[in-house]
């Protein structure tokens, strides 16, 4: 039990604390340059130090627990809460003190190297396919201007660059073909990128016993694998598969009063990355399922009795798939196919 309990706002430059020493009941409340920081820490005894989760508040924590001190993240959303009036670092500061002393909070568990520079993979490869899309998108619009226009599918977009690169193809007149060239050179370096990106994942996932395990799941592959070891780490912070499922936001949003309980659309909490990949794997099976070329074939076909939704269907399908990766990453088990 420490007897200091510390709230700090953090920021690039300036670090705001807010402290409470509860054997005197002392208020400690400083404004620390970064540079000042680890110092300022490193004359005070070993304390309790809460800071909002973000995207640096791992590399925070991490240095603060090698002084000798207990770190917790607490949500951004669930400190929001404590924030009395104005906006300030020293408002939001000792709003994350309240809520460290909240005997309710729950918390983030405080990510490794390994883990952020994992993620670091997937957040770059993410923002690329969706630079990629958006190219792809105005290949498209500029070619359909002229009536060029080529079917759905990412593959389908080679039937377009093409034509750009044929200069003796009359339909595209030269002015458009010099503007869209640059954009075909572009999607060309993405395409290489993303290429790169893919293999260093895959070979994150051969590498981590984890996620091979998890790889074994129809609906899960090295991508989704490598990012739920990378994002989750330690599942037995989860209480059973229906609260990890829960935390993805794959579950119905409640709505109740009294003797009223309503279930509506998926909360769409936690994670949205995780929940994407999981919903499309889960989209893909089921295709699958529907040709009786899955083992998830009966229990897409008892759904299908029942909902005439697909997509619900597909989400139903990625909590059950939810719910394994739980039992797998908690219990180090392997998949057993029904």
């Amino acid at each position: 039990m420490h007897n200091i309990t510390i709230g700090m706002d953090i920021a690039k430059s300036v670090f705001q604390v807010h402290g409470v020493d509860k054997r005197t009941g002392t208020v400690i409340k400083k404004r620390l340059a970064r540079s000042k920081l680890l110092g300022f820490f490193a004359k005070l005894e070993p304390s309790l130090i809460g800071m909002e989760a973000c995207s640096t508040s791992h590399h925070w924590a991490r240095e603060l627990e090698a002084l000798g001190h207990e770190v917790k993240l607490l949500p951004a959303n669930y400190v929001k809460a404590y924030v009395k009036r104005g906006k300030n670092d020293a408002i939001d500061a000792e709003a994350v003190w309240e809520g460290l002393e909240r005997p309710t909070m729950r918390f983030v568990p405080i990510k490794s190297r390994e883990q952020q520079g994992v993620l670091a993979l997937h957040k770059v490869r993410s923002q690329l396919v969706g630079e990629r899309t958006r190219l792809v998108n105005l290949l498209r619009a500029y070619m359909a201007e002229f009536g060029l226009v080529a079917p759905q599918g990412i593959w389908r977009i080679a039937e377009l660059k093409a034509i750009v690169g044929d200069k003796a193809d009359e339909r595209l007149p030269a002015s458009c073909r010099a503007a869209l060239t640059a954009v075909v050179r572009q999607l060309d370096s993405l395409a290489n990128a993303i290429e790169d990106l893919d293999r260093a994942v895959v070979a994150h996932c051969k590498s981590n016993e984890t996620s091979r395990r998890l790889s074994a799941i129809p609906g899960i592959g090295p991508i989704t694998a490598s990012a739920l070891v990378a994002t989750v780490g330690d599942a037995t912070v989860f209480k059973s598969g229906r609260h990890f499922a829960s935390w993805l936001g794959l579950t119905p949003r409640q709505h109740a009063s009294g003797f009223k309980d309503r279930k509506g659309r998926i909360s769409k909490m936690g994670n949205p990355y995780l929940r994407t990949l999981l919903v499309l794997g889960a989209t893909a099976t089921m295709r699958q399922a529907q040709r009786g070329q899955s083992s998830a074939s009966a229990f897409v076909r008892r759904l299908l009795a029942k909902k005439k939704s697909v997509r619900l269907i597909t989400v139903a399908l990625a909590n059950k798939m939810a719910r394994i990766v739980w039992v797998l990453m908690a219990r180090g088990e392997c998949y057993r196919a029904a």
